[in-house]
């Protein structure tokens, strides 16, 4: 015998019903499920994200603004305050005066050390700086900061709006998937 012969077609059994497909829906409703399960755990994430993360960063750097605007007011206070004070203060003027025609004696030099008492003189470049920054409080303006445009979708559509949709999008993936199987 050949093994032409050991190969007969009539003892093959052909079906032609489809087999059962419950083990595809149940990979599918499972791998749908994962997916469903990680979009509400990243919409949960977001949601936590935009209600509690950003506004205390808004407000840090809100707090720091005022920290930093108030610091930089005090020192131009302060600088005004300075400038003022020196405008008020009485300057030396050069006068000419003539000496007195009267002879004085010449007192022999002696030993005995010389005691100066050193004053403190203030720098000209910090009065300038003072200047400058009374100058600076003079003519301050207040520039408003830049926004961003709002011409996108998720500025027109608020997130409640977008969990709605997103979940009737997974809604007709659900009810397509069962009308087909019906079929």
């Amino acid at each position: 015998m050949s093994m032409m012969d050991d190969f007969d077609l009539e003892d093959v059994e052909f079906e032609d019903e489809p087999g059962p497909e419950e083990s595809s829906n149940r990979t599918f409703l499972v791998v749908a499920g994962i997916l469903g399960g990680i979009l509400i755990l990243a919409m949960v994430f977001v949601a936590i994200y935009a209600m509690v993360i950003l506004p205390r960063s808004r407000d840090a750097r809100a707090t720091q603004d005022a920290e930093i605007y108030a610091q930089n007011t005090e020192v131009a206070m302060w600088a005004a305050m300075t400038a003022e004070a020196e405008s008020w203060t009485a300057t030396p003027s050069a006068t000419s005066t003539r000496a007195p025609s009267t002879a004085t004696p010449v007192i022999a030099p002696t030993n005995t050390p010389v005691v100066e008492k050193v004053m403190p003189t203030q720098d000209p470049r910090t009065a300038t700086v003072a200047a400058l920054l009374t100058q600076q409080v003079a003519n301050l303006t207040l520039t408003p900061v830049a926004e961003l445009p709002d011409t996108g979708f998720g500025d027109n559509v608020g997130v409640t709006e977008l969990i709605a949709i997103a979940a009737a999008l997974v809604l007709v993936i659900f009810f397509a998937r069962r009308f087909r199987s019906a079929t």
